[in-house]
């Protein structure tokens, strides 16, 4: 049985259809500040893994406040980073007044900023909040065999009952990667996704035919 669902996963693969994971508002702190909201000393709590290979739910929680609301008990995702980054999404900005640029994560150039706030103390983080684009973390040996590379740019389609296709979706491509395509909250919503959900890479890179 486990050989069978190798083999239909391995098909489902090289068909370019790839698991869609929706990604709530989240939080990745670097160490400063992590010791700013929760204390000297303080290190992040593994609630559960992620599908990503060494990304996990922390059980430490934030609030975050902007210009015209705020929004509580906002998850914390580890490990810590080299920098303190917010993902909203855009319903999460218009919410609290915050005008954050649609950004691959970890390019925080011109991100907004954004105040959180934790059980030990309060961060004005200027340069944290983005909407994070919509990508599809490949591993290396299937971007081979679907002659993607890092950075290409695709069209994938999502097969739901309200199918919707997002163009100029990121390739991400790395050995630690497991291959699932992250989308937030209102593209969700808008695709109608629920439960286990595909997506297919219907014309590999944009521009091809």
């Amino acid at each position: 049985m486990e050989q069978l669902v190798e083999k239909v996963m391995q098909t489902m693969t090289k068909s370019g259809l790839v698991e869609v994971e929706v990604s709530a508002r989240h939080v990745h702190l670097k160490e400063e500040d992590l010791e700013i909201l929760f204390g000297k000393g303080a290190i992040l709590h593994e609630k559960r893994p992620l599908s990503q290979i060494g990304q996990f739910l922390c059980e430490e929680r934030v609030t975050l406040v902007g210009p015209k609301g705020k929004k509580e008990h906002v998850a914390v995702l580890g490990p810590v980073r080299t920098a303190t980054q917010v993902e909203l999404s855009q319903s999460d900005c218009v919410a609290l007044g915050i005008k954050a640029p649609l950004k691959e994560s970890g390019d925080l150039d011109g991100a907004a900023p954004v105040i959180i706030e934790g059980p030990a103390g309060t961060l004005q983080a200027e340069h944290a909040a983005i909407v994070a684009h919509n990508h599809v973390h490949v591993p290396t040996e299937v971007a081979e065999e679907l002659g993607l590379s890092d950075k290409d740019r695709v069209r994938v389609q999502i097969l739901s009952d309200r199918p919707v296709t997002f163009d100029d979706v990121i390739i991400r491509v790395s050995d630690q990667f497991r291959f699932r395509m992250h989308i937030d909250f209102d593209e969700a919503n808008a695709a109608a996704v629920a439960g286990f959900t595909l997506g297919k890479i219907i014309s590999g890179k944009m521009g091809d035919k």
